[in-house]
């Protein structure tokens, strides 16, 4: 240890001169000043002669700069592209309530759409509107046209891995089929069903029925799960709760976010082993508003990507900015339904008269969007060769109709007859457009001295009962009200005068024979030609008869966020809940990829 420190001891002490380091600095402070004077300061006054080179060399280091960036920009997009994002999450908005999802009772918008993305359908509408396979790979009709043999995929599972079979398809018909079900699909009572084998099933018809096909998009349910479940109790079983499809989305679980007003948000998954692809989303949220204008208010408050069932005279309430708007045509009508048996209505001059008197132009014309005309019982493009034209607006003959039977103005320019006023009864559903409608029609028919009692209906409100108080037993003089046409022309539904009753769906009460002969014969036969013609024959009829005045072929209105890619502008929808055709492509944002050599 001593001999250790003894060496420490014989090292140099370091030292620091203050003094000697100024000196130094001073120095090297004064060698700085002179190279500067020298080189810099003196020479600084023959800047302008270099000038020119020295912004000639700087202009052309910019340059080469600036094309280097350009250079490495467009090799860049050479082998890279721009593509949908994946495993996006998408919220949509639509009008509940939603009490069930089984689908067999789908009624509301919200219950369509959550069944649409859940479960699978023999046939569906693609993207041009026309019918196409989805679990159906073939189709085989008899040379009678009773019977149909259907075969279906072999791939197919339930999402909880059970397989799909021709029995669940089946087991989907016999539960249309009875009545107990109470199901929202009706029809299918005198038709037979078999499944041959776990991919072939068969369907037999008493008769040749038209429209048959297009009778197969019904949503198919699971016999593994709802075997042991009597149709009386299906709505009310657990499965309405908690279902079990085969579509592109599967359910995860259903929110209810106001009890008060009953508003919940449906989340759904991505569905990896769907037989159709993969979708791009990897969750679906659906959340169910009461009204247009809730749907409109969550618009504004980003509380979701998209909106559906909004009307023509919304989308002025939604900021462009943040959202853009896809407006198509669908399958669907708006008509001044006339009560044919109403004390006023069932003169048949009235009605001619009121049909003069609309100037359905006028009322397409105040509506914010291009609304296709619609004056048939039938959609823009379902007829073909020797169409009627669209009756003539003419206020002037419709007052002399009136005067000439017997329908005079009194004091208060009100028609009057006998004693009794010319006042009709009008209804119309709680919608934004319909309601700006009938305001526009009951002023036209003021012209004419037609006095009307207007009343607003709410047919998605569980607790009222419109339906049953309004609908049914035809307590109306007018219903101003939208039919689902869809994609086949059979209109037997409509105006059949067998429909004419509390359960039936024709609300003019509309009766008459050469009608019922045409609508008749046109679903019963299937050639293209031969219906055309009949159903012509019914159109004559049906405008010289008057039950209804067209008004105006519908749109639907989807409001989604800037950076969300949805259906395709060409697509062409039969309701509004086609715009599923393409889901599997719908995506939120985008990423950068590389282009494949």
């Amino acid at each position: 240890m001593p001999d250790k420190l003894d060496l420490w001891d014989k090292l140099p002490k370091p030292s620091f001169d203050k003094k000697k380091l100024t000196r130094r600095m001073r120095k090297a402070e004064g060698a700085t000043i002179k190279h500067a004077n020298r080189f810099v300061f003196k020479r600084w006054e023959n800047i302008h002669e270099v000038q020119r080179h020295v912004i000639i060399w700087v202009l052309a280091m910019g340059v080469l700069i600036a094309a280097t960036g350009l250079q490495l920009m467009w090799n860049q997009q050479s082998y890279q592209t721009k593509t949908s994002a994946e495993n996006g999450i998408y919220a949509e908005a639509a009008l509940g309530p939603v009490e069930t999802l089984n689908p067999l009772f789908a009624n509301s918008s919200a219950e369509k759409s959550a069944s649409d993305l859940m479960f699978s359908r023999l046939l569906n509408y693609d993207r041009t509107g026309h019918l196409n396979y989805d679990l159906a790979t073939n189709v085989r009709i008899n040379n009678t046209n009773t019977v149909y043999t259907i075969n279906i995929r072999p791939d197919v599972k339930w999402h909880d891995g059970v397989k799909l079979t021709a029995k669940d398809v089946a087991f989907t018909v016999g539960l249309m089929k009875d009545p107990n079900t109470r199901t929202v699909f009706s029809g299918w009572s005198d038709i037979g069903v078999k499944a041959i084998d776990n991919t072939t099933i068969e369907f037999t018809l008493k008769s040749a029925f038209a429209p048959f096909l297009h009778a197969l998009v019904f949503p198919i349910i699971p016999e593994h799960a709802l075997k042991g479940v009597t149709p009386l109790n299906l709505r009310e079983n657990s499965f309405s709760q908690n279902p079990i499809g085969s579509g592109p989305f599967k359910f995860n679980l259903i929110q209810s976010t106001d009890a008060t007003s009953g508003r919940k948000v449906i989340y759904l998954t991505r569905n990896d082993n769907y037989y159709g692809g993969t979708a791009k989303l990897s969750r679906f949220q659906l959340h169910t508003y009461n009204t247009d204008s809730e749907i409109l208010s969550a618009l504004s408050k980003n509380e979701v990507n998209a909106a559906t069932d909004l009307s023509s005279t919304d989308i002025g309430s939604i900021n462009k900015s943040h959202y853009d708007i896809l407006t198509k045509p669908i399958q669907n009508g708006v008509y001044a339904l006339l009560n044919t048996r109403s004390a006023l209505l069932k003169d048949a001059p009235i009605r001619r008269a009121l049909q003069m008197a609309t100037d359905a132009a006028a009322i397409r014309k105040k509506l914010p969007t291009a609304i296709p005309a619609l004056w048939l019982p039938f959609t823009n493009g379902q007829l073909t060769g020797n169409i009627p034209g669209a009756p003539v607006f003419d206020l002037a003959s419709a007052k002399k109709l009136l005067d000439d039977n017997g329908w005079k103005l009194n004091k208060d320019n009100i028609r009057e007859k006998a004693g009794t006023k010319l006042k009709l009864s009008v209804v119309t559903t709680k919608d934004n457009e319909l309601e700006s409608v009938l305001q526009t029609l009951t002023d036209q028919w003021k012209e004419l001295g037609v006095t009307t009692e207007t009343k607003i209906i709410n047919l998605n409100n569980a607790t009222q009962s419109d339906a049953q108080n309004i609908l049914q037993p035809r307590n109306f003089d007018v219903l101003l009200y939208q039919l689902d046409i869809g994609a086949d022309p059979d209109e037997y539904a409509y105006w059949h005068s067998s429909q004419a009753s509390t359960t039936g769906l024709n609300y003019s009460n509309y009766s008459n024979q050469i009608s019922d002969d045409a609508l008749i014969s046109g679903r019963a036969r299937i050639e293209p030609a031969l219906r055309n013609a009949k159903y012509i024959t019914f159109a004559n009829q049906w405008l010289s008869d008057v039950p209804a005045i067209g008004l105006y072929q519908p749109t639907t209105e989807y409001a989604v966020s800037k950076g969300a890619q949805t259906f395709d502008s060409s697509n062409k929808l039969v309701s509004s809940v086609d715009r599923y055709g393409d889901i599997l492509n719908w995506a939120v944002g985008s990423r950068t990829v590389y282009k494949t050599p």
